[in-house]
């Protein structure tokens, strides 16, 4: 979209989305700081020199493993309800929760976007259960434990999403496809582990 209207500003590509400005806020941050995007204040967004083959080597943050910096899963039963979907984001501060069945396997994931959905126009939502309303497993997107941290935003870009899970299969040595969620990673992972390497960059110059 950038390549093919530049200039072209926030609220623009905003609209094309069908999203608000702030939505997209720290998306075009976190390109920006990557070399996708150039920008020029009271102009608009340009094409970076990540799309003509010119950017610099990665970060080193973004070659890691995603096991080296996720964060625990927030994890709830698929007999669990909305309430206590909302409860628990709440609790947590997250913005989506994982769905597992007793066996502990994925089976789906439940974002605010999905309890809005179910919420709205519905007195009796609070009391639905989270099986109802969850984007079901393999429609969820993951990443691996091995995956690198580059890969995981990459994904999060692609399908629009704050956050992943990390899956592993449940049964390593066996032919069953389930999986169960080892962890979590998110654009605020990838914001702090950016600004530890700009501190670090600064406290090293």
């Amino acid at each position: 979209m950038v390549r093919e209207r530049a200039p072209i500003t926030g609220e623009q590509i905003a609209e094309s989305l069908g999203v608000t400005r702030p939505t997209i806020r720290s998306d075009l941050v976190l390109l920006g700081m990557l070399g996708y995007l150039d920008a020029k204040p009271k102009v608009g967004y340009f094409p970076g020199p990540a799309t003509s083959g010119r950017l610099r080597r990665l970060p080193d943050f973004l070659e890691r493993p995603v096991k080296e910096v996720m964060g625990v899963p927030i994890v709830l039963r698929d007999t669990s309800s909305v309430s206590d979907a909302v409860v628990t984001m709440f609790l947590e501060n997250v913005g989506s929760v994982v769905i597992a069945n007793e066996a502990g396997a994925l089976v789906g994931i439940v974002s605010r976007k999905d309890l809005l959905k179910v919420a709205l126009g519905n007195a009796q939502a609070a009391s639905i259960l989270l099986g109802m309303v969850m984007t079901r497993y393999p429609n969820v997107v993951t990443v691996e434990p091995g995956d690198t941290v580059a890969e995981a935003l990459r994904r999060m870009i692609v399908h629009q999403v704050d956050g992943l899970p990390v899956a592993q299969p449940l049964e390593p040595n066996s032919d069953d496809r389930q999986v169960e969620a080892v962890g979590r990673i998110t654009k605020t992972t990838i914001v702090k582990l950016l600004y530890n390497e700009l501190v670090t960059d600064d406290q090293g110059e």
